[in-house]
């Protein structure tokens, strides 16, 4: 079993607004996300919030998935929130699929082909690239979760890929949503979909 840990914790200071809560066509950005992840078939998905706590686990509450809260989010570290969700995987998943709440261009397909190369080759770290640049969601393995889960600041789960570089296997994918995250209200202005219906 894959599961996936949304990453939806941040406090979103660039934005100066909830970002996950903007709208997204005719949903709002995390929900967005959601219904991809949900589309590509994984049996667990775990939203780690943080920052608008409230707001998002109310969204949430409307889909399959659960909620965990990372009361170490105003530090700013996506490595607490990332280890938060290793840790509250069921014991059942041999891999954790992680992306990010900000994310939603990312495609299903891009979310299924990580998976399916995981299947087929039993890689401990899977990575898509597009344009030779990688992105998320990208998949650990269990076998290199306790690694994960040792890491202090200031060690970033950046530094956690480089140090395996050899090890991950790349993922082509055309999909520049992989790399699209929304920081910035330009970001948003730049990308956002007019809702339809």
């Amino acid at each position: 079993m894959i599961s996936a840990i949304i990453l939806a914790a941040g406090e979103s200071k660039r934005m100066g607004k909830p970002k996950l809560l903007l709208p997204w066509g005719s949903v709002t950005v995390l929900e967005h996300v959601l219904l991809t992840y949900i589309e590509s078939g994984l049996e667990e998905i775990v939203v780690i919030t943080g920052g608008a706590r409230q707001e998002v686990e109310k969204i949430i509450a409307a889909y399959p998935v659960r909620s965990v809260f990372n009361a170490e989010y105003a530090n700013g570290e996506m490595l607490s929130s990332l280890q938060c969700g290793l840790r509250a995987l069921s014991a059942k998943a041999e891999a954790a699929l992680i992306g990010l709440g900000d994310q939603p261009q990312v495609r299903a397909g891009s979310v299924r082909k990580v998976c399916d190369t995981f299947r087929k080759t039993g890689a401990p770290i899977v990575v898509p690239s597009f344009q030779m640049r990688r992105g998320h969601p990208w998949l650990a393995a269990k076998t290199v979760w306790g690694e994960i889960l040792k890491l202090k600041p200031p060690h970033t789960p950046r530094e956690f890929l480089n140090a395996h570089a050899a090890e991950i296997k790349y993922v082509e994918v055309n999909d520049a949503g992989i790399l699209a995250d929304l920081d910035t209200p330009e970001d948003y202005r730049r990308t956002r979909p007019r809702a339809t219906g």
